[in-house]
């Protein structure tokens, strides 16, 4: 009987090949956006994946290294399986499973993954030498877990997952297209409460802006949350760049993000096997102007209004 729930469960969980239906799934690689997939990837819920994203961008907006994004994710994988957790052993919360009693901060501090990423990686840079630590060392001085070894086996997963967020690697998501209107304002709010004003990018105006003229004196009937690395901001603005694309397409089944475009690739909700698409140097196709491509150093994410 076991046997049998074992194998409903699997089926029931499986994502359907083309993108557009099935359970929503995202699938994280170390490839760069338009590589072909490698075996070092790692498939996560949508939610998994919100969280996963939510906690690398806090590391790339605070301008920390790969290997501190990897120990935070290693961490959270094990704490909590990259779920926001209401519950833990005593009073522990959150993805990391911080302790209110132990000075963490509030329940409701503990439980906003971009609070508790934060101050985990405040007590992770007062760790002398960390990056030069292993993992399982570097995570303990922060954790004081009972089963400090535990991290270790999520090691390389976390390295992955990092690839995806904060370096060269991608993240896809699959599953139906949202069914409701987004809002570009709670996304807006969200990229600037975690990335800040640092100078290095430009963000569109509040109430988000209609997507651009199709060619035909009509505009794309979205919304449209825009950000626009500066000129000269070097690779750390492009390292920001490429997390907030990459979190826009995690957060999209519980935003309500149906496209976005960066680098001159695309993704679109519901579409092409929930992968990146290539649009070329310039995104025109048989002399048309692709409406949603973006430029260099832009980001774009779109909402059905």
């Amino acid at each position: 009987m076991l046997v049998l729930l074992a194998v409903i469960g699997y089926f029931a969980v499986q994502h359907d090949s083309n993108g557009g239906g099935g359970a929503p799934f995202c699938v994280a690689s170390a490839d760069p956006v338009g590589g072909e997939e490698t075996s070092e990837t790692y498939e996560m819920s949508p939610e998994q994946a919100a969280n996963a994203a939510t906690i690398a961008a806090v590391g790339v907006a605070k301008g920390l290294p790969d290997r501190a994004v990897t120990i935070a994710l290693a961490t959270a994988m094990q704490e909590s399986a990259l779920r926001n957790l209401d519950h833990g052993d005593r009073d522990s919360l959150g993805l990391f499973q911080q302790r209110p009693s132990m000075g963490w901060g509030t329940p409701a501090q503990i439980t906003d993954p971009v609070y508790s990423a934060g101050i985990f990686y405040d007590h992770l840079v007062d760790v002398p030498g960390y990056s030069r630590l292993p993992l399982t060392v570097a995570a303990q001085k922060v954790q004081r877990s009972g089963f400090p070894q535990a991290y270790a086996k999520h090691e390389p997963d976390a390295i992955v997952l990092t690839a995806a967020f904060a370096g060269g690697g991608t993240l896809n998501c699959g599953g139906p297209a949202p069914t409701g209107p987004g809002d570009p304002e709670k996304v807006r709010a969200d990229l600037v409460r975690i990335f800040g004003k640092d100078g290095t990018h430009t963000m569109s105006p509040q109430g988000g802006q209609a997507g651009r003229n199709t060619g035909g004196g009509q505009a794309a009937p979205e919304a449209e949350v825009t950000v626009t690395e500066k000129k000269n901001g070097g690779e750390d603005a492009t390292r920001r760049s490429r997390a907030m694309a990459h979190w826009a397409v995690a957060n999209s089944k519980a935003m309500g993000i149906s496209r976005v475009s960066y680098g001159r690739h695309g993704w679109i909700a519901g579409k092409d096997r929930g992968r990146w698409q290539d649009k070329g140097s310039t995104g025109t196709k048989d002399g048309v102007k692709d409406p949603h491509y973006a430029g260099p150093g832009e980001v774009r994410i779109f909402m059905a209004r």
